[in-house]
């Protein structure tokens, strides 16, 4: 098909705005919905309004691709917030296909970071149009020139074509409304941005001669119609009534057209049909997946299928079979859970999930262990219990030798903790690629890590650095297997029996390590109560209890001060567990346990293994 047949829509403009985590991207889209007039002047509106989802507001991150539509002049403009995480980079691969540019929106202090790279070099692949936004123009610290030159070397380093080089750049601060594109001129209101948007970049193309073409990239539920498939309309019209044919696992089928929704702002409204074109969610297939395609019965035409980066961590997810088993959490058997994660896998597409040789048991793989983070965290809000392993690397074997994931690591530290931070990568098989001083008194480093190298990597880092390194990972190839590289190296405190810890136990123990847990708490044979200081498992008696007798002396009643216990959520749970270990979640409750309960038998089956 060449340019010529295609026509293009003038009253229309798909856009993604595209960032690295906390670089205001959300913060953006709610001034630019505030300023096209979508809210009533007495209408109650929360900050972040795209991210709906609890978890998203309360870590202040965007985890689902989400989109929302306002109108400039003539024109419709639909605006997609993507994540700026890359375990998330499923969510952003299929949100691309729906846009023709997108906006680049990169911190006027941080520069571009490894996650703008990761959106930006899919968009670019995807010969998209971009627009370059320079946010937070006020902070004290902000180097706008650096940064353009930066954004400069990205898009050369990435290979951008010559007509993506010639960007367009606005400067913004997004928390007050403002833009300009002349930073002599302070802005007053977005306006600017706006008339960029609508002037710069290209309304969709179609080709009146094709049938209808409509692919779904995300799914959505509604509690009165069903199954909802959010997609653009490739060619042709999509509207309520129709029989068309869907391409479902492989297999086509005709189906019904029971709705078709638009948007208006945030709100999905119903529409008498869409054209070529326009991003809509319809109605009335129940088995459609992410990535099928809906088209015409007398003509199908499939689109391709979406690629998607294949996932290098592995989980194992299984059914709850520790002593206190369905106490809290309301799903609680193997075959609710194999439903929830078959289901998550159809609505995630960087998501896989197998089934193992225990009929309990799952393999989970995705993107990076935030985002299988990311999805335990959701199933226990929802009620589900489980227990999770230790997450692994998948290997893949090219040409003959093992080969494993690697990462690009981008690290900012104060000076003083250089040393500290290259010894810790030493360690983890990490190798220094760049070295970058910002003039500060801060330091930027750039490392190439196995993935492996990165699991439990976090929390020890940032305790290194006293809280005040910032690190971003993005997946960087494959490479021979690196050889062997040290686990945790402290051993574990296990319960030898099922209680309630008091305080004169918790007292006496804690010498011996860090405590998990705070005194009152119950445990059970085979849980893991604290981190030993040496480096085998010490079974331990958390629920002694102080004898009263009929004799006093003097002086020898012992005032006890105990040590604040270290909390283990579920990411730092997951990083501190080893491979004889889980992470048992409950709605309520994060709590680490041995593999094997048993005192008696835990030993006997180790050396079983062995032999």
């Amino acid at each position: 098909m060449t340019q010529a047949q295609l026509t293009r829509r003038d009253d229309l403009r798909n856009i993604a705005i595209i960032a690295h985590v906390d670089h205001g991207k959300t913060t953006l889209v709610d001034a630019l919905l505030h300023q096209s007039g979508i809210f009533r002047a007495n209408e109650h509106v929360a900050e972040r309004i795209m991210d709906s989802m609890d978890l998203e507001r309360e870590r202040g991150i965007t985890i689902m691709a989400k989109n929302t539509s306002i109108h400039y002049g003539n024109a419709k403009i639909n605006i997609v917030d993507t994540p700026g995480h890359a375990d998330f980079g499923g969510e952003v691969e299929r949100t691309l296909a729906m846009v023709d540019g997108v906006m680049l929106l990169v911190d006027a202090s941080e520069g571009p970071l490894p996650q703008t790279r990761f959106v930006l070099k899919k968009a670019l692949e995807a010969k998209l149009t971009p627009i370059v936004c320079i946010n937070k123009i006020d902070r004290p610290d902000a180097r706008i020139a650096v940064v353009l030159d930066e954004i400069y070397d990205l898009f050369i380093d990435l290979d951008a074509s010559e007509d993506q080089l010639d960007f367009p750049v606005v400067y913004t601060n997004a928390r007050a409304g403002t833009a300009t594109l002349d930073l002599k001129q302070p802005g007053e209101n977005l306006k600017p941005m706006f008339e960029l948007i609508v002037n710069t970049l290209p309304g969709p193309s179609y080709d009146p001669a094709m049938p209808t073409q409509f692919q779904a990239n995300n799914l959505d539920y509604n509690d009165y119609v069903g199954r909802l498939a959010v997609g653009r309309v490739k060619n042709g019209t999509l509207a309520p009534g129709q029989y068309l044919l869907c391409r479902v696992g492989g297999k086509q089928e005709v189906v019904k057209i029971t709705q078709v929704y638009g948007w208006q702002g945030l709100k999905r409204v119903e529409v008498p049909s869409v054209q070529a074109g326009d991003i809509a969610a319809i109605a009335g297939i129940e088995d459609i997946g992410i990535g099928d395609t809906i088209t015409d019965r007398e003509k199908p035409q499939a689109l391709p299928p979406l690629r998607i980066d294949e996932p290098t961590i592995a989980m194992l997810f299984c059914a709850n079979n520790s002593p206190w088993s369905g106490r809290e959490g309301e799903h609680v058997t193997s075959r609710k859970l194999r439903e929830r994660l078959f289901f998550e896998a159809r609505r995630n597409v960087s998501l896989r999930v197998e089934e193992t040789a225990q009929p309990d048991a799952f393999q989970v793989t995705g993107r990076g262990e935030f985002a299988l983070a990311i999805v335990i965290e959701t199933m226990r809000r929802e009620g589900y219990e489980m227990m999770v392993s230790k997450p692994t690397v998948i290997t893949r074997e090219i040409n003959g030798a093992i080969n494993e994931p690697m990462e690009l690591l981008v690290i900012d530290i104060p000076e003083d903790f250089i040393g500290v931070v290259s010894q810790l990568l030493a360690m983890r098989k990490g190798k220094m690629t760049k070295m970058i001083h910002a003039g500060t008194s801060r330091v930027r480093l750039e490392f190439a890590v196995p993935s492996r190298g990165l699991i439990g990597f976090r929390s020890r880092f940032l305790t290194d650095t006293r809280g005040t390194g910032i690190m971003n990972a993005l997946f960087n190839g494959w490479e021979p297997w690196h050889g062997l590289i040290q686990s945790r190296t402290n051993a574990a405190m296990v319960a030898d029996r099922e209680g309630s810890a008091p305080p004169y136990a918790i007292y006496h123990l804690q010498e011996r390590g860090v405590m998990f847990i705070a005194p009152g708490t119950k445990v059970y044979e085979g849980m893991v109560v604290g981190e030993y200081s040496r480096e085998n498992d010490l079974n331990v008696n958390v629920c002694k209890e102080k004898k009263l007798t009929n004799m006093r002396a003097s002086g020898k009643d012992e005032n006890i001060i105990i040590s604040p216990h270290r909390e283990m959520g579920l990411e730092a749970a997951l990083e501190w567990i080893s491979d004889d270990e889980l992470v048992e979640v409950t709605p309520q409750s994060i709590r680490l346990r041995k593999k094997i309960l048993k005192q008696a038998d835990r030993p006997r089956r180790r050396h079983e293994e062995e032999d």
